[in-house]
């Protein structure tokens, strides 16, 4: 006789209750068992070591948004060179040059940056 479709998945729901209940488990026994003793230092800001400026809740500079944005697309070019390298003998002349059209646009968006000032830090 065969078993039902949703037989298949019971596997999956009592793992996803087991690790419901490890985590609610573990949550728990922090709520319970941890000390509570807050003083100044723990609760200020951390700033490299030393002690906060000003509050903490002020603006930031768009220089920094604008640095990070930065580093995660040129990040995201290398993580892609990386198994394009690796897979160059089998993709052949097609995927080496879509690999130049793409590196060909980061480097046309690199250029731009650096020629509107994006780089400077004042």
């Amino acid at each position: 006789m065969t078993q039902p479709l949703l037989a298949d998945y019971v596997p999956i729901l009592v793992f996803l209750v087991i690790a419901g209940g490890i985590a609610a488990a573990m949550l728990g026994a922090n709520l319970v068992l941890a000390r509570r003793k807050p003083d100044p230092e723990k609760l200020s800001a951390y700033e490299c070591g030393f002690a906060p400026f000003d509050d903490t809740r002020r603006r930031f500079d768009v220089r920094f948004y604008l640095v990070a944005i930065l580093f995660i697309i040129f990040d995201l070019e290398v993580a892609f060179l990386f198994p394009w390298a690796v897979g160059l003998g089998g993709i052949g002349w097609f995927g080496f040059f879509s690999m130049m059209a793409f590196l060909l646009v980061l480097t046309v968006g690199f250029l731009y940056e650096w020629r509107k000032g994006a780089l400077e830090w004042e």
